[in-house]
């Protein structure tokens, strides 16, 4: 009854209030990042939603494109700019998904969309965390993320799928919020980047 028919009005409703919220932050990253980027203070990248379906998932754009003499884009350690860094730190980023939540093409929680370049590394069971919409945050995000290994955050993705439920979206909404107060676990850090899934064993 939860994921049929209350889920994707709760998201919605929360949706706009987060956004209400975080409004004078939300402005405030917006014009400096138009400023730094050239009048681009957004990142777009197409990436697999509900039962596959391709979306485009925006955040705020923390790097530059800075090219070496090849032409290729410097890693991103390179590209990630002073106030970029700022911004993911505090979790600015992930404020546009918000946009993506009305729009339907994601929820607040559910596995995080990955790249489509992974679905064919995934197996029958990996694939199932397409079932339900991607979220901002999920279960995985605040089980370990980026110390725990792939195969372990397709299995709390899978779990999750398995037993959505109100109480269970609410443990991970708050848990969230601490781990975001803590500056602990929710964005990718140098010290511990999201390393490239190459399939399961």
């Amino acid at each position: 009854m939860y994921k049929l028919y209350f889920k994707r009005p709760l998201d919605i409703l929360l949706a706009i209030l987060v956004l209400i919220l975080t409004s004078p932050f939300f402005l405030i990253t917006w014009a400096l990042l138009t400023l730094q980027n050239a009048g681009k203070p957004f990142f777009y990248q197409e990436r697999p939603g509900w039962k596959q379906q391709p979306f485009k998932i925006i955040k705020f754009k923390t790097m530059n494109d800075k090219k070496d003499a090849q032409g290729n884009l410097l890693p991103d350690v390179q590209r990630l700019t002073a106030f970029g860094k700022y911004v993911r730190k505090l979790s600015l980023d992930e404020l546009p998904q918000l946009i993506n939540v009305l729009k339907g093409d994601m929820s607040l929680i559910g596995p995080r969309p990955l790249l489509f370049k992974y679905i064919p590394l995934y197996s029958v069971e990996q694939n199932r965390r397409h079932e339900l919409r991607p979220g901002i945050t999920g279960w995985a995000q605040v089980n370990g993320r980026n110390s725990i290994s792939w195969t372990r955050k397709f299995e709390l993705d899978v779990f999750y799928v398995d037993n959505c439920s109100f109480m269970l979206d609410f443990r991970i909404f708050w848990l969230t919020i601490l781990k975001i107060i803590k500056r602990e676990g929710i964005n990718q850090s140098e010290a511990r980047p999201m390393q490239p899934f190459n399939g399961s064993n």
